[in-house]
């Protein structure tokens, strides 16, 4: 998966899916195994084994067997690429609330000369 200029919408479609986003949540703790998952999450083991699988397709997650276990952790490659799409336009609100900040303290000193 890359994200580039524009970010695709396959990429934000794989993200839409609540339980996908509820799987990448927990894979912020770290690895985990799909039992552990499907003990966390209301869904049986084949839906989640679904998810990791269209996951994993998108680059999001990867897979480290261990016996007779599969391991998914996230890989971080495909959120620093939208990190950096989002960076693009992070630039419009930062500048917005820079000059709100800037509006609210030319407001403070105003009403500070008056007293």
């Amino acid at each position: 998966m890359q994200v580039t200029a524009a970010a695709p919408d396959d990429v934000f479609a794989t993200l839409a899916d609540p339980m996908r986003r509820s799987i990448v949540e927990l894979l912020l703790d770290g690895e985990q195994a799909v039992n552990d998952l499907v003990g966390r999450l209301d869904i049986h083991q084949s839906g989640v084994s679904r998810h990791l699988r269209i996951l994993s397709e998108a680059g999001f997650v990867q897979m480290r067997p261990d016996g007779p276990r599969r391991l998914y952790s996230l890989r971080p490659e495909p959120f620093q690429e939208i990190d950096a799409w989002v960076a693009r336009y992070r630039r419009l609100w930062e500048g917005r609330l820079d000059r709100l900040a800037a509006e609210l303290a030319r407001r403070q000193q105003s009403r500070k000369r008056r007293s």
